[in-house]
């Protein structure tokens, strides 16, 4: 019962470490946008993805979750040995949550999903083999480092191209803004359903199908673009002022549709990656009250809301670093750059949720951003953040592996 108990706060202590983590990077990469645009303070930005975030953990993190994430290892080669798995989930949350804490001190947006697979690699490696390790999922799941921010960087690169050719370089911004503003407000609105849909409520249980999500994401399209066309048209030009106060109307407009994206984001991302740190704990329970090492592990409400309450205060103490990175530090966004980056960004989540294309949340934004600021010139880019931040995606899984291994040996010596 002792051990019991012990196990068990380690793993509450450390998952909330590891979501605290989750917040000062991940979450905080994912408000930069709109934060660098201008469309939102950095006290707003932390209010929004609290309430989304934490809602979308609370209410939509699952019920069930695998007790090794990504399928790394088999969890069935440590039947015979549950203590195992134990002292690898806190050493995979300690690591995970380490390298995180390191990562947002120097503003480097990294994958935390990276990060806890590098853990769980090298818990793996030493305490079950390197044989048992399933290397050509991990190499899947790296792959994700080029494919996700080429993917969003090519989408937002065509999308603000179209920005730019269709409203911002015309004689009149404001008119062309009413004729095409309903068209992008359709495809955000259209992408935001679908990608909530299939990330931000996957875990629910709700039923809908593909073609049911696709009908129900074009009617909620269709819907939010005639409301939005109404709205846009009854803006009138004012003669009297010059063509940069019509932009600013247009930027405006921009700012509100990257509010709407920037929430539905943090739903659909508070959602998901809360596993990253409440599925080692769900484990390690399990495991420490009933001695059997299962595919699956329940995930008790409690759970779910510490995980939801790690996010929330990691983003609020710490997020500013990460934020300041990829919404200032990249290149200089407005909202309607902004908006072109989180559209791709979401698009990408769609595409690779409907296609099983392994895509990482970070490295999607940050690609999107890089596509924003190559449509403008190479100059408009700062190479050296961008360098040092690939470095960090390079690092993140053998970082990972190293920690955890460390961390594992500590707590088999010192656990009983």
């Amino acid at each position: 019962m002792e051990a019991e108990f012990i196990y068990i706060f380690l793993a509450a202590c450390f998952a909330i470490f590891m979501a605290w983590g989750i917040g000062a990077n991940d979450v905080a990469n994912a408000m930069a946008t709109s934060v660098g645009a201008k469309a939102l303070t950095i006290k707003q930005a932390i209010l929004v993805a609290a309430i989304f975030e934490f809602l979308g953990a609370f209410l939509a993190g699952g019920e069930v979750t695998s007790t090794i994430r990504k399928g790394i290892i088999d969890a069935s080669l440590l039947g015979n040995t549950p203590n195992l798995l134990i002292y690898g989930m806190l050493a995979s949350l300690l690591s995970a949550g380490t390298w995180l804490l390191i990562a947002s001190r120097k503003g480097w947006p990294v994958s935390t999903t990276h990060s806890i697979v590098g853990a769980i690699v090298g818990f793996g490696a030493v305490g079950i083999g390197i044989d048992a390790i399933q290397w050509s999922k991990v190499g899947t799941i790296a792959m994700s480092w080029v494919i996700s921010p080429l993917i969003a960087g090519c989408i937002a690169y065509i999308v603000y191209i179209s920005v730019q050719i269709l409203i911002l370089r015309q004689k009149d911004p404001l008119m062309h803004a009413k004729r095409y503003v309903p068209i992008y407000i359709f495809l955000a609105a259209f992408t935001i359903t679908l990608m909530t849909i299939m990330k931000g409520l996957k875990h629910v249980g709700l039923d809908i199908s593909i073609v049911n999500a696709y009908l129900l994401a074009i009617a909620i399209g269709l819907i939010i673009s005639l409301i939005a066309a109404f709205a846009i048209r009854r803006i009138e030009p004012d003669p009297i002022l010059d063509k940069e106060q019509h932009f600013y109307t247009v930027e405006r407009v921009f700012a509100v549709l990257m509010v709407v994206t920037a929430c539905s984001m943090a739903f659909a991302h508070g959602s998901n990656d809360v596993a990253n740190a409440i599925g080692p704990l769900a484990a390690v329970i399990s495991i420490a009250k009933t001695g059997i090492v299962g595919a699956k592990s329940s995930i008790p409400i409690w759970v779910l809301f510490l995980g939801g309450v790690g996010i929330v205060i990691g983003l609020a103490t710490y997020g500013r670093r990460v934020i300041a990175t990829v919404g200032q530090k990249i290149t200089q966004l407005t909202p309607s750059r902004g908006f072109a980056a989180e559209l791709a960004a979401a698009t990408t989540i769609v595409i690779a949720s409907g296609t099983g294309i392994p895509i990482s949340t970070t490295h999607t934004l940050v690609g999107a951003v890089l596509g924003v600021g190559l449509a403008r010139g190479i100059e408009a880019i700062d190479l050296r953040v961008i360098t040092r931040i690939f470095a960090s995606w390079i690092i993140t899984i053998p970082v990972g592996a190293g920690f955890a291994i460390f961390f594992f040996y500590v707590l088999k010596a010192l656990l009983p």
